[in-house]
């Protein structure tokens, strides 16, 4: 049994909702190192007197390599689970008498019939419509009344999906499931506005993009992060606006601006709080709201200085494998996403216990 196949009833898939800002390729990094284990110096190619050696590959391919390597341990990983669940549920169906070649099916369906499904309000409907036009995940022509049905399956389904995930959750727990697979890490530089002890035991580097309507929920998780392991938990933030949302690279400078006069959090909240509000005089309006010198702000923002910073922190996060955001580094292992609280703190309980 494909517990996944199970739970997520097909009509799901028209409403998958991504959980991240994408952009469509990367772009060349800075960061140099060798080609897969070839010298850096080794010649690769040569051309009409010219060459490329295998650091220069290297450099060129590494946000794509580093790419595949995170796609290749979460395949690794979902595999295992899947595996280990399903010897799990087998398990627990023989001991709750279900016998025959559907046992840990029927077994799960009897789980899930003690949690009943809740019909959505119109409310929660149309708070789902919003987010997917938001997303740009359906037509802009698309209305709600024409896609209300399909909304409402959908949400349906979310709950059957969350009640299986807590039914297979406990089912893990109890079983003491426990998995010994190594995760990749990736060298990440902790540089930009940071919060949280420089000697804490977790460091959570964060590529973020202010106009991101992910990097916005995102940014409630985190806070949570760091309310929960406060004083363990080092937080630091690196600027990675996208080219389809127009006023990020301006928003990300400004945060800069706002940080040359010690108020960089509190700005960055501000922004992250009206993301619909990120021209230039909205930009100018916010720095007055949290306490900044409006001419200092007013000439750091018009001068462009901070292009610079915003561009290398770009650069750094292409070279470490993202392509959307927000994108996490907790201790160099890659969260991608908008993840909930629970997916943090698996990574961040991990760290800690070993240390």
């Amino acid at each position: 049994m494909k517990i996944s196949r199970t739970v997520v009833p097909a009509a799901l898939a028209a409403f998958v909702l991504a959980c991240a800002c994408s952009k469509s390729a990367s772009t060349a990094s800075p960061t140099a190192a060798s080609g897969g284990g070839t010298a850096p110096d080794r010649v690769v190619a040569t051309f009409n007197g010219g060459q490329i050696t295998a650091g220069e590959l290297e450099k060129e391919a590494r946000p794509q390599i580093a790419d595949l390597e995170n796609k290749m341990f979460q395949a690794r990983k979902q595999t295992l689970e899947q595996m280990a669940v399903e010897r799990i549920v087998k398990a627990e169906a023989a001991k709750a008498g279900f016998t025959g070649p559907n046992a840990d099916q029927e077994y799960i369906r009897k789980r899930l019939e003690e949690a009943p499904v809740q019909q959505p309000t119109e409310a929660q409907e149309r708070q789902f419509y919003d987010r997917l036009k938001a997303g740009g995940q359906i037509p802009p022509e698309a209305t709600f009344e024409s896609l209300k049905d399909r909304i409402a399956q959908a949400l349906v389904n979310q709950q059957r999906q969350g009640q299986m995930q807590k039914v297979v959750a406990e089912l893990q727990k109890n079983a003491n499931l426990k998995l010994d697979l190594p995760q990749p890490r990736v060298s990440v530089a902790a540089e930009g506005p940071s919060r949280g002890p420089k000697d804490a035991p977790v460091t959570i580097v964060e590529f973020s993009d202010f106009e991101c309507p992910y990097c916005g929920a995102a940014h409630d998780t985190v806070e949570q992060v760091m309310n929960a392991y406060a004083g363990k938990v080092r937080l630091v933030y690196r600027q990675f606006p996208l080219s389809f949302h127009p006023h990020a690279a301006k928003a990300a400078e400004a945060s800069l601006c706002a940080g040359d006069q010690g108020k960089f959090w509190e700005y960055h909240e501000v922004l992250f709080k009206n993301q619909k509000k990120l021209d230039l005089p909205d930009l100018k309006a916010h720095a007055t709201q949290v306490g900044l010198d409006p001419q200092k702000f007013g000439q750091c923002l018009e001068s462009g200085d901070k292009k610079k910073m915003v561009d290398a922190d770009t650069q750094a996060g292409t070279a470490a494998g993202v392509s959307g955001t927000p994108a996490f580094f907790i201790n160099g292992i890659f969260l991608s996403g908008a993840q909930p609280l629970d997916e943090f703190k698996k990574l961040i309980d991990g760290e800690l216990a070993s240390k």
